[in-house]
Formats: structure tokens, sequence, C-alpha cells
């Protein structure tokens, strides 16, 4: 059974705005925040990065080095509107995604868990 089958009639279907955001040229990712908190529950499972209420779609997303973060937020809110059935779209970048010769790490600070040697030289801890 679909999500569109169990929503009400007239309800955002939160897999499409999910696919929606992740055709985003300018998103990496959907962010389920700090401790996972951001999400969607439905039966069966939860959509993490996406928080819908009465009247707001918040969409909490990893965006990709290099286009603003407005030209992100725009380009997130003109994919959403047109499935939220009449809700206004919020948008959280929660953090970069930079590209890296050939791999790909987060814009963030440096995790203080992981080992030196495997930490780029710009973002090792002294």
């Amino acid at each position: 059974m679909s999500s569109a089958s169990l929503r009400p009639a007239g309800e955002p279907d939160p897999d499409s705005i999910v696919t929606a955001v992740l055709d985003c040229s300018t998103v990496a990712g959907l962010s389920g925040g700090v401790a996972g908190e951001i999400a969607t529950y439905l039966p069966g499972r939860r959509v993490a990065g996406l928080r819908i209420d009465d009247t707001t779609i918040t969409v909490h997303v990893v965006g990709r080095y290099g286009p603003t973060m407005t030209e992100i937020s725009n380009q997130v809110t003109r994919a959403v509107t047109p499935l939220g059935a009449g809700r206004r779209v919020g948008v959280v970048i929660e953090d970069l995604q930079v590209e890296e010769r050939g791999s790909t790490r987060s814009a963030g600070p440096p995790d203080p868990y992981r080992p030196l040697a495997d930490r780029p030289p710009s973002t090792r801890l002294h």
C-alpha cells in the first residue's frame, strides 16, 4: 500500500516532495537534524528531513557547495510549492557538501572523533 492511498484527499504526498527536493541540482540530500528529530511519520516508516503540518512544509537539506543559500532555498521552494496543497514552504539548510578530489565531505566543522590522519590537512585540529 503506498503512502498516497493512506493520506486524505488534498494532503501533500511526502514521497513526491522528497523526490522533487532530491531532483534539485543545488541539493545533496535531506537532513534529519542533529538527533534525527526532523521527520514526517507515516504508517510503518518515517521520512527524515521533512516536516508537514497544517500550514507549512519544512524541508531540511544539505546543500551543494557553490550555489548561494538563496539559490538553494529558492530552488527547493519552487520544487515543493506545487506539491504543498497550499501550504507555505520553509527551507532549512543544515549543512553543505563540498566536492574534494573525487570524494565528498561536509563543509561543517571537523569531527573531533575522526583520527587526525584521516582528516584533510586544512581541517586538522591542533
